[in-house]
């Protein structure tokens, strides 16, 4: 999981790319990085920390140049390593060359051989420059962009939203599933940009124009956007967990927003487990939404039994293990007054491991709570994502190898209820068949193997039609 954000525009770049990122800050918080392209010059920085810490005003200003992209990370392929904090940057054959890229690959490694086969030397252990390398031996031997384009989305298999810049000239593509999103938005004074999440274009100003399509590349200037479907489906498989958790409540996923879906998912969870209770609390933040359906549809009355401290990252996305059970308590402290003797129903937005949500619960019961019932706005998670989320073993999936009942007791729960595949789906509002669900049941959109496919039917549109991208 990560964020990536591209600019072109009339005015100077880098200032809102900063801006960009830092609302998508929660997609990535180990690293980022911004390139720019300035009269034949790409001016680059990026290093390990969070946006704010990454950048000063010297260095944003140091970035010169009306196009850009910048990108923030979580290391899922290639592990953490700094050669592979992105964008990356190449040369070749008079050609400058950056990119940035959301999701996974799942034939890394037989492209990596293949490549490493011609003479491709890697330089770092993402996924990302595999893509590079497929847009780069394209180029070199004589294909248009529009054309390296093609071949590389008939080469790649996986989940991917991808942004490079070519010379200056900004393009952007999207998996012909739309597993992972991307959205394009225009600028008042002149100008566009793409972006993982709307809300990286309510901080800059722009206007939210649309959807990337699945399977789509465009190429953006200021004044225009040049669009071209390379691949089709017969249907999607937008990510189900972006709409559980990985979005901002506030952004716009494929037309749908996410606050109304998690909202929704809180009032379906309220009818398909009831539970008789003083207060109904969201553990913060992507539970509040949720909560507060819960709360509205059961006529137990919202509280918050736990105030976040807005300056620790999200604790899912950090690294280990270690570092995400001691964040629980620097994260969240609870209200004694809101707690004490009474019984209190935690909202939250999914178990993955359950060694959070049990020092949650151990940290209300702590301060006092009668009982804790915990209801959870995702059905149980039972199986690895090779597509971009850092869930990729069933052995560290608590729900693969215990019943709802054996997790209760696990996390401590006086009980225990998550809302239903057929309730998560209403609340979301498309049909099952446009998303991916392989995390809740098993069946992945995509060939993998050793794992059962839901084929979507992915088709290439003839890849030398229209090269003028």
């Amino acid at each position: 999981m990560c964020g990536i954000a591209g600019i072109v525009a009339n005015f100077e770049v880098s200032g809102s790319l900063y801006w960009a990122l830092y609302a998508l800050q929660h997609r990535g918080q180990e690293s980022g990085g911004i390139s720019t392209y300035d009269n034949g010059t790409v001016h680059k920085y990026k290093g390990y920390g969070l946006v704010s810490e990454i950048f000063t005003n010297d260095i944003l200003q140091s970035l010169s140049g009306k196009t850009g992209l910048g990108h923030v990370r979580y290391p899922t392929t290639g592990g953490s390593k700094p050669e592979n904090i992105q964008p990356f940057n190449f040369l070749f054959r008079g050609h400058s060359l950056s990119i940035v890229h959301n999701g996974n690959l799942v034939n890394t490694d037989e492209l990596r051989y293949e490549y490493e086969g011609r003479g491709h030397i890697f330089s770092t252990t993402s996924d990302t420059e595999v893509i590079a390398a497929i847009l780069a031996n394209e180029i070199i031997h004589g294909h248009t962009v529009g054309e390296a384009i093609s071949f590389c989305m008939r080469s790649i298999r996986g989940s991917y939203a991808v942004i490079f810049m070519l010379d200056g000239v900004l393009y952007a593509f999207r998996d012909p599933l739309g597993i992972k999103p991307l959205c394009l938005g225009e600028f008042e004074d002149g100008g566009h940009i793409v972006a993982s999440e709307s809300v990286a274009l309510d901080a800059v100003g722009a206007k939210l124009l649309r959807d990337v399509a699945p399977g789509e590349s465009i190429r953006l200037k200021a004044d225009n956007v040049y669009p071209r479907q390379i691949m089709t489906a017969k249907s999607p498989a937008h990510c189900v967990f972006e709409y559980i958790y990985f979005a901002r409540a506030d952004s716009v996923i494929d037309g749908i927003s996410v606050y109304d879906v998690r909202q929704k998912t809180g009032s379906l969870l309220a009818g398909e487990s009831p539970v008789v209770a003083d207060i109904v609390s969201p553990v913060p933040d992507s539970g509040t939404a949720a909560a507060t359906g819960y709360a509205a549809a059961s006529g137990i009355p919202f509280r918050e039994a736990l105030i976040k401290n807005r300056y620790t990252g999200r604790t899912f996305i950090m690294p280990t293990q270690a570092k995400r059970e001691m964040a629980v308590r620097m994260k969240l402290n609870p209200v004694r007054g809101h707690i004490t003797g009474k019984s209190v129903v935690l909202v939250d937005d999914s178990i993955v491991r359950g060694t959070t949500s049990r020092r949650i619960i151990a940290l209300v019961r702590e301060f006092g709570a009668k009982e804790v019932h915990l209801r959870v706005a995702s059905p149980p998670i039972i199986a690895p994502c090779y597509l971009g989320t850092d869930f990729p073993t069933r052995e560290e999936l608590i729900s693969h190898h215990k019943s709802v009942g054996a997790v209760r007791e696990a996390i401590e729960a006086t009980s225990l209820a998550h809302i239903s595949l057929e309730g998560l789906v209403e609340a979301i509002g498309i049909p099952c068949s446009h998303l991916c669900t392989g995390c809740l049941t098993g069946k992945y959109p995509v060939a993998i193997d050793g794992e059962e496919e839901e084929s979507h039917g992915i088709e290439m549109i003839d890849p030398y039609k229209n090269p003028d991208l």
